[in-house]
């Protein structure tokens, strides 16, 4: 491009639209349009700006950028969709470029792409080199265990946190863990499911703890039920070829203990403020048990990371631009 490329944050206010902003303010080779304050929900406005630039980054509740995609009239305007809304949608490519070979292609040549969920990010980094490598059989039953930092709820989770913060300074916390999504049905299984290559969806139990960002994904694969299961250094061995190349996806050494801290426990926060994803292999060959871990920051390569690496990608920029 001879000149800059102009980019529209659609919901910069927001917790993921605020990371990307200050991201992407920080850079020169880009330029940054931002709507009125008061004309955020002007259709009209919105309209116009959105067919002006080159890349629009949403980051929006479902509907809402449903209704901004509707509003593109422009063939030649790029959509990185940072909802849920698109994730499994016809005609939209999934924005995870470690996942396949040729991922990274299809989002360079994309009008429509759409940011994983954090969730996700780490379920599939763990589990999609498994099933394409046909040691996992599509059938085999996945249950996901996963925690995340609180800002993982938006601005009301994120503001519940911080006053009791406020008020009951070195008080024992009022939240410290909990499950949720209880009904089961959460809005990322679909996601999980569609791009694992899993012929049924996973069982996901996701989790809040009393830490802002960072996340760790586990899936525990039971082996004993495989007629000839594999060892857990050929697994690893696996998900290390398989992302080899990559710079943003770091698979840790077999059975490592050098990033556990005092050599017992797995942090979820080490990565914050990062675009990586790490995956661990932990194994027990005798009793057929192993353990697939991803460690990333839910606001980094879950999200504003993750939206920076594809909007390089989109706009034909090297990778890491911006994420640093």
């Amino acid at each position: 491009m001879t000149t800059k490329p102009k980019i529209f944050i659609d919901g910069e206010s927001g917790t993921t639209g605020l990371q990307i902003y200050s991201r992407l303010n920080q850079r020169d080779d880009i330029e940054l349009v931002s709507i009125d304050a008061s004309k955020r929900r002007d259709a009209s406005e919105r309209a116009k700006l959105i067919n002006a630039v080159d890349v629009v980054i949403l980051c929006l509740p479902d509907d809402a950028a449903r209704e901004a995609v509707s509003l593109v009239s422009n063939t030649r305007v790029k959509i990185l969709d940072a909802s849920t809304a698109h994730r499994t949608a016809k005609d939209w490519v999934y924005g995870f470029p470690e996942l396949n070979p040729g991922q990274r292609e299809k989002i360079a040549s994309a009008q429509f792409v759409s940011n994983p969920g954090c969730y996700p990010t780490g379920f599939l980094a763990c589990i999609r080199p498994l099933i394409a490598k046909e040691l996992l059989n599509s059938n085999f039953p996945i249950t996901v265990n996963a925690v995340s930092g609180y800002s993982g709820g938006g601005k009301n989770l994120i503001q519940e946190y911080h006053t009791f913060h406020e008020q009951q300074a070195g008080a024992e916390s009022l939240y410290p863990y909990g499950i949720y999504g209880l009904q089961f049905g959460h809005k990322h299984v679909k996601e999980m499911h569609h791009y694992s290559g899993l012929a049924s969806p996973p069982l996901f139990v996701p989790a809040v703890g009393d830490f802002e960002q960072g996340m760790l994904v586990q899936v525990p694969l039971p082996l004993g039920t495989l007629d000839n299961p594999p060892s857990g250094e050929i697994i690893h061995q696996a998900i290390a070829n398989y992302y080899q190349s990559e710079k943003f996806v770091q698979v840790a050494p077999y059975q490592d203990s050098t990033l556990l801290r005092g050599g017992t426990f797995l942090d979820a926060i080490a990565l914050n403020n990062t675009n990586i994803v790490q995956v661990f292999v932990f194994a027990n060959d005798t009793t057929k048990e192993v353990l697939l871990v991803a460690r990333l920051d839910n606001l980094g390569k879950g999200a504003s990371g993750a939206a920076v690496q594809n909007l390089n990608i989109m706009l034909g920029f090297p990778e890491e631009l911006g994420l640093s």
